[in-house]
């Protein structure tokens, strides 16, 4: 699950992209899976689409993480960051301190609210001032209800919420260079985490443990409740049939980065195309999870969106924007 990022994407760069969860099935299990899958599909769509509608106020409200978009050191500070907050993470877990977890993670989830609500409050029409505090206080009390009642339904609106403002930041934030050198640098870096050295699934199994609001939960069944969701890593041990499927926030931020900066760089044709492109990776992803076990989303996302990029770019203005 991953999910990647943090700061005020504190959330993807945490669990950078591990789509988590499936079960071993037939080909036909794309069909008995279909609702799941179409849930998790839409969300993917839904976030990235709304991340570069926000360009224009994101732009106006000069929300850009870095001050020059096109440096291309941008890239590697924001992985060492990843990789520094991931060994803090694991650290924390490591020694129990889940209960201090919980709270870096909320207050990173109410940060990103903030940030998402404030420029759409200066297209309102409000002062800046204004629009702080009434940021502010939607902020709290959406991360108040994640505290209370983290159900799935609730994790995945608020999940989508926060995918859509974490990339429209980051998305202004990179230049496409810098975008693609960041996508390309997270696929690898999730193929090791989930791959090598495992410390993926145990990110996972915490946050469905804590209810961290940086992944979305699809039930495969009615009546699922994620309140009485069990260990992820005890499941996969006994091979039993699992009733949700899972997605971290971080295969949606990341690849949203480039289709964000493809809009905003190269218009919406191309920046649809990155999308769709993702979205075909994603389509092969869930191949490889209904086979029953973890794996790393961000290769597959990552490289399916650079693919839509290119295409498009090419296709629709005969040049990569470069």
């Amino acid at each position: 699950m991953s999910s990647s990022e943090t700061d005020a994407d504190g959330v993807a760069g945490t669990l950078a992209g591990t789509a988590a969860a499936g079960d071993a099935v037939s080909p036909s299990g794309w069909w008995s899976h279909r609702w799941p899958l179409l849930g998790l599909a839409g969300c993917f769509v839904v976030a990235q689409l709304l991340a570069m509608a926000l360009v224009p106020s994101f732009d106006a409200a000069e929300m850009q993480a870095f001050e020059d978009p096109d440096d291309p050191v941008n890239s590697g500070l924001y992985i060492v960051l990843i990789l520094v907050f991931t060994a803090f993470v694991l650290w924390l877990v490591r020694r129990g301190l889940q209960n201090l977890l919980q709270v870096i993670f909320m207050g990173a989830v109410g940060m990103t609210f903030v940030y998402v609500f404030y420029p759409l409050f200066l297209e309102l029409g409000f002062a800046p001032a204004g629009a702080w505090l009434a940021g502010i206080a939607l902020a709290v009390q959406l991360t108040f209800l994640l505290l209370t009642f983290p159900e799935w339904y609730v994790i995945n609106t608020c999940g989508v919420l926060i995918s859509a403002g974490a990339a429209a930041i980051f998305g202004i934030s990179f230049g496409l260079v810098p975008a693609l050198l960041l996508l390309v640098g997270l696929a690898i870096y999730d193929a090791w985490a989930v791959y090598r050295t495992g410390h993926m699934v145990d990110l996972a199994d915490t946050v469905m443990e804590l209810r961290l609001p940086i992944l979305l939960v699809m039930p495969k069944t009615r009546g699922y409740s994620f309140l009485k969701q069990r260990s992820l890593q005890a499941q996969l041990d006994s091979g039993e049939e699992r009733e949700a499927m899972f997605m971290g926030l971080g295969d949606i931020v990341i690849p949203g980065v480039l289709a964000v900066s493809a809009k905003a760089t190269l218009g919406w044709g191309v920046g649809l195309g990155a999308l769709l492109g993702g979205l075909a990776g994603f389509a092969v992803l869930m191949h490889f999870v209904l086979g029953g076990r973890p794996q790393a989303g961000l290769p597959l996302l990552n490289g399916g969106a650079i693919l839509g990029w290119a295409l498009a770019a090419f296709l629709l203005t005969g040049s990569l924007g470069l």
